[in-house]
């Protein structure tokens, strides 16, 4: 079966929610708490509530050693009885050297409000590579799934990513992604095509401990969920 794109899912959305909580040193062997206000919650560009606002929040736990595990929600819409995303997980993070880190894992996501929601849930694993150095922050990260929101159909995403800093405290992170079914029988986007690719540009700062970001971003996607935005979010992390 064919899926429309109207029900794709936010796969990896923990890399933007609570990725300086898991790479913070000083978070390490700790727990922690997050919740976020944004104007739209999209994933690689493309709008999971309908182009309207959304409330997330978050728990994690990480260790001495790198591992960590955690949880995070978001209200969603997809058109139907489907209201609320929950995920789950657990990984590593590592520094290989001074300046390159490493970070991989597993997730599960999973959806509720309707008596069919749970058969778009599905697993994902990640792998992130990270280098830094006094020009600024870059990645190289991988996500994979067997099970893409239950379809059974194989799928893989892959970002690259820079963050620059602009001055103390405000920094621009530029991105960009192609996710791409490696099934088209059972997933494909929009006219047949397997991938779609989405850039985004975002400005990121703090102020009396909370974060704030405004992002500009757009796909090659013909729908009104997928066009170009500007994406407004404000968020705190708690340490307990």
């Amino acid at each position: 079966m064919k899926k429309p794109y109207a029900s794709l899912t936010s796969s990896c959305v923990f890399t933007a929610a609570i990725a300086a909580t898991l790479y913070s040193s000083a978070s390490f062997a700790d727990w922690s708490a997050n919740i976020s206000a944004v104007s739209d919650y999209t994933f690689n560009g493309v709008s999971q509530t309908q182009n309207d606002p959304a409330l997330q929040g978050g728990v994690d736990k990480a260790f001495e050693n790198g591992t960590y595990a955690g949880t995070w929600a978001s209200n969603v819409d997809f058109g139907g009885d489907t209201n609320l995303e929950w995920d789950f997980y657990v990984g590593s993070y590592q520094m290989v050297t001074d300046t390159v880190s490493i970070d991989y894992g597993i997730a599960y996501y999973s959806y509720h409000g309707g008596d069919n929601s749970s058969d778009g849930n599905y697993p994902e694993v990640y792998t992130k590579f990270g280098y830094a150095n006094d020009y600024g922050s870059s990645e190289l990260n991988f996500w994979y799934t067997w099970d893409y929101f239950g379809t059974g159909a194989k799928h893989a995403i892959a970002m690259v990513a820079h963050t620059f800093e602009l001055a103390p405290n405000h920094y621009l992170r530029a991105s960009f992604d192609v996710s791409n079914s490696l099934d088209s029988d059972k997933w494909i986007w929009q006219d047949d095509e397997t991938s779609f690719y989405h850039y985004r540009l975002a400005y990121q700062t703090s102020y009396e401990g909370f974060d704030f970001e405004i992002a500009a971003e757009n796909t090659n996607l013909d729908y009104d969920t997928a066009d170009e935005r500007i994406v407004f979010g404000v968020s705190k992390t708690f340490s307990f």
